[in-house]
């Protein structure tokens, strides 16, 4: 059987998913209880707390709507296949390819699968910025590494799931996800 079923009840194949199966408040309740890091840092940080810090530093580099929104939703495939530390997922090509065409089905469904290379280059610039940030404050051992400046001040704090879905919500709805996508 290689049917998932999420939160709100769907029942489809992660490796035939297709952009009907995308809902926002899945992508929100999944990532609001994935711990960054595999879990190995100092208090639970969740990707979509990790989420709403980038496109909150889309929205202080004066960034448009539509990049912020790439921002929040650039880990999204990680809330229905997970979440892998960087270091191992490099090996996992079959897994970078799942991750792939799930995020794909997600950008068509959000409008945002005609993003330009420098779109991409963009989120991706965000995402390993507060990265660093992330490894300097949540990792025993790394309290000495360089952080590039932010525009913003990333939320470190430590929050409940419930806390980070609910405003993982509120920006998707901010950034113009509505109706059928909520």
């Amino acid at each position: 059987m290689n049917t998932m079923t999420t939160y709100s009840g769907r029942k489809f194949d992660p490796t035939q998913m297709t952009p009907e199966d995308v809902y926002i408040e899945d992508i929100a309740h999944a990532l609001s209880l994935l711990c960054r890091g595999g879990g190995q840092l100092t208090y639970f940080y969740s990707v979509g707390q990790h989420s709403l810090n980038c496109a909150a530093e889309a929205k202080a580099r004066g960034w448009s709507k539509r990049q912020q929104l790439a921002c929040l939703l650039h880990d999204a495939s990680e809330g229905y296949i997970s979440d892998i530390i960087r270091p191992v997922k490099i090996y996992l090509t079959n897994y970078l390819e799942i991750e792939s065409k799930i995020m794909g089905t997600i950008l068509t469904h959000f409008g945002l699968d005609d993003l330009t290379e420098e779109e991409n280059l963009r989120w991706k610039q965000i995402d390993d910025e507060i990265l660093e940030l992330e490894l300097k404050t949540l990792l025993h051992g790394e309290e000495n590494r360089e952080v590039p400046q932010l525009f913003s001040v990333p939320d470190l704090a430590e929050h409940t799931p419930g806390e980070i879905k609910v405003r993982f919500l509120q920006e998707a709805e901010r950034l113009g996800v509505h109706g059928s996508d909520r």
